[in-house]
């Protein structure tokens, strides 16, 4: 999945989109100009992958509420931390799956389950706060609310970032916390995962508590198959945070660790970083380094979430 510049899809970009080597695209405020354009952009966008006789294309912004609206003029208007109550989460959740999917988005990554320490937290009023069973139950209704009208929810950022020092966007964290308050944590992602959520991004931070190795999440087979697939027995689509962050850019063939931990669609904000990543995984696979068992097990996750919500 690629980030790309301005508010028109370069020819490069819809060139690899035909070729089948872009599965995703993720769109930032730079990429908004209106919600016609948007409808017109992602016309544009599966019109190419159907071109080249591909499945259809992941589309994805993060609409959480609030301030985090790629889509200003578009639900959820208050944030997690606003809410009321589960029933408020699932309607403003649903409001939110109907605008999105008329513009023809199919992913949102949302919601937050990340249960903050304090208010002080990086996370702010994206999480919806410091108690860990209201995020449990308004997580769960917005899950729902969203996937109801047929857009995918994402829960992020596990296994938690909600007692992270700094951001994981802009820094390599490692969380100190112990593994009875991270376990404690879990409980969003656990009940979110029962709940049929369709996605789960991983995080970029290290949590000693779960891998001693200090690995970021997202390249830890421990935390991404044993700890998230495992014991939660999650079985739908994990999804990086963006690999270009700190965490994960600092260790070599990033993209290729991250699937062999269990990863299925790789996050990448720019075009040229996730054209480098999709070379790096096809000489890996071509070489061996890269189980092809892996590849398939990810592609037919992807398949599956494709036929359901992808148009």
């Amino acid at each position: 999945m690629t980030g790309f510049a301005g508010t028109t899809p370069s020819a490069a970009l819809l060139a690899r989109i035909k070729q089948g080597k872009v599965g995703g695209v993720i769109l930032f405020g730079a990429n908004i100009s209106s919600d016609a354009g948007v409808r017109s952009l992602a016309a544009r966008l599966q019109a190419a992958a159907r071109a080249g006789g591909n499945p259809p294309l992941l589309i994805a912004v993060d609409q959480e509420g609030g301030p985090v609206r790629r889509l200003p003029d578009g639900p959820p208007a208050d944030a997690p931390a606003q809410l009321r109550s589960a029933a408020q989460s699932r309607g403003e959740a649903a409001a939110a799956g109907t605008f999105l999917a008329r513009l023809g988005i199919n992913v949102d990554l949302a919601p937050v389950l990340d249960t903050i320490d304090s208010p002080s937290n990086f996370l702010g009023t994206r999480s919806f706060g410091i108690d860990v069973q209201r995020t449990t139950a308004l997580g769960t209704a917005f899950v729902r609310g969203l996937q109801s009208r047929g857009v995918a929810a994402t829960a992020k950022h596990f296994p938690g970032l909600g007692t992270a020092a700094a951001n994981t966007d802009t820094n390599h964290v490692w969380i100190t916390t112990s593994r009875r308050a991270l376990d404690a944590r879990l409980v969003p992602f656990a009940a979110a995962v029962h709940a049929g959520v369709d996605l789960v991004m991983v995080s970029n931070a290290g949590y000693r508590a779960y891998d001693p190795s200090g690995l970021p999440a997202v390249l830890s087979r421990r935390i991404v198959t044993d700890l998230l697939r495992g014991r939660l027995g999650f079985r739908g689509v994990t999804i990086s945070d963006a690999l270009s962050a700190p965490g994960p850019s600092a260790h070599a063939d990033a993209s290729v660790r991250a699937v062999e931990a269990g990863v299925d669609v790789l996050l990448y904000t720019s075009e040229s970083a996730a054209d480098a990543a999709y070379t790096r995984l096809l000489t890996a696979a071509r070489g061996g380094g890269l189980p092809l068992s892996a590849l398939r097990a990810a592609n037919s996750r992807i398949a599956e979430l494709k036929r359901r919500v992808a148009r």
